[in-house]
């Protein structure tokens, strides 16, 4: 964090660039981001508390570790049940029949950037490289980023320019008290809408339902070529639900969340509809 080239924020030729060691209260309060990607303010001041958003920075909460009710546990609590894969166990305690870990990312800041088809920055000895945001993460919650070794993350690169024109974005939060507490779902919506009044580009991602940010893919492409009205949202809503497929790794029940994934995308959807011109 003392390093100035992994601080600040610069908008330039269409493309708002945040540095990853910036603090998320300052990514939030800076009137560039609020004025190009609202949603993302929006995101980070549904994060944790205050006393956490003046410490942490954007790059931490895009690799946080991953969560599960059995991982979050003292260790003699892990210990009694057996290890998981997450530790040094070889089982998976909340899908046995599965080869790879199930905990969940639950960061708040990677499904919105998601959405908005941001990009990263990736830097170690041997160079640098530019990946999109999805390509961050992987499908095993025990291994949940791509970081190779001695990579860091750098960089939030996101357009705000001409590609983006028309682009409208919302993120919806769902958790059992109103702060403090990590999402057990969040869906973070974006859809650019052309002068035609339809949708060009609609992009869906779900949080906390999976080791990564999930991709809402039949949900966003049902909107495409479509007026953004209730009619669709609420069909993108329905396919949303059926993308998700939570487990019992985190508070709540599972069925209950995926009931709540057409609800929050509904939401969602409605918020973005709001915003059209």
């Amino acid at each position: 964090m003392s390093i100035p080239e992994l601080t600040g924020i610069e908008n330039g030729a269409g493309t708002l660039r945040i540095g990853a060691a910036t603090l998320l209260r300052d990514v939030a309060a800076d009137p560039m981001v609020r004025s190009a990607q609202p949603a993302l303010a929006a995101a980070i001041t549904e994060i944790a508390s205050p006393a956490v958003r003046n410490m942490a920075t954007i790059g931490g909460n895009l690799c946080i570790d991953t969560r599960c009710t059995y991982y979050d546990q003292g260790e003699m609590w892990r210990t009694a049940i057996g290890h998981c894969l997450k530790t040094t166990g070889d089982i998976c305690w909340v899908a046995p029949g599965r080869p790879v870990c199930q905990a969940i990312s639950a960061g708040d800041t990677a499904p919105i950037l998601c959405a908005l088809e941001a990009t990263v920055r990736l830097v170690s000895v041997d160079g640098e490289r530019v990946v999109p945001m999805e390509s961050l993460y992987t499908e095993d919650g025990a291994a949940s980023l791509t970081l190779g070794p001695g990579e860091i993350l750098a960089e939030i690169i996101i357009d705000s320019g001409s590609q983006a024109e028309g682009r409208r974005a919302a993120f919806r939060k769902l958790r059992r008290r109103g702060s403090i507490d990590f999402a057990v779902l969040s869906v973070a919506a974006a859809v650019s809408v052309g002068d035609d009044g339809l949708v060009r580009q609609a992009r869906i991602h779900l949080g906390a339902v999976a080791p990564r940010p999930l991709p809402a893919t039949e949900a966003s492409a049902s909107l495409v070529g479509r007026v953004l009205d209730e009619e669709s949202i609420v069909e993108a809503a329905r396919l949303a639900r059926a993308a998700a497929a939570p487990f019992d790794n985190t508070d709540f029940r599972p069925a209950w969340r995926r009931q709540m994934v057409e609800v929050e995308t509904a939401a969602a959807l409605r918020e973005v509809l709001i915003q059209l011109p």
